[in-house]
């Protein structure tokens, strides 16, 4: 595995994300845990940016699980929502906030956009 989610985060908070919607506004702390430890990470999102920071703070949205989840989500090995809903990632507060998550955190790498993945099956003459 390469990128670790810690890695990840740490290189997140910087410049503005023109993918992210310019009325978004929210806090969300990712509860990341290991070997009975929690470490805590927030990030604090407004005006197409993230700042990320080391904090327990309360936040809008909670997100808790394993470091091997979070490392895998980092590493564009698991979709953060699949995550989700193995129940791998649990989530509590403002389930906006964590649809925002998915367009943070990288997908898998073999991907395709459905709009492209619709353009090869229509080239194909509708065949899949």
């Amino acid at each position: 595995m390469g990128t670790t989610a810690a890695d990840y985060l740490r290189e997140l908070g910087s410049g503005r994300r023109p993918d992210l919607p310019e009325t978004t506004t929210g806090t969300v702390r990712l509860d990341v845990r290991e070997d009975g430890r929690t470490e805590h990470w927030r990030l604090e999102i407004a005006d197409q940016h993230v700042e990320v920071t080391r904090s327990g703070e309360d936040a809008d949205l909670v997100v808790h699980g394993d470091r091997d989840a979070f490392d895998r989500v980092a590493a564009g090995e698991m979709h953060v929502s699949a995550a989700l809903l193995r129940n791998e990632l649990t989530a509590s507060g403002d389930i906006r906030l964590f649809m925002m998550l998915r367009r943070l955190f990288p997908g898998p790498a073999n991907a395709r956009h459905p709009r492209e993945a619709a353009r090869a099956v229509a080239e194909r003459g509708g065949r899949p």
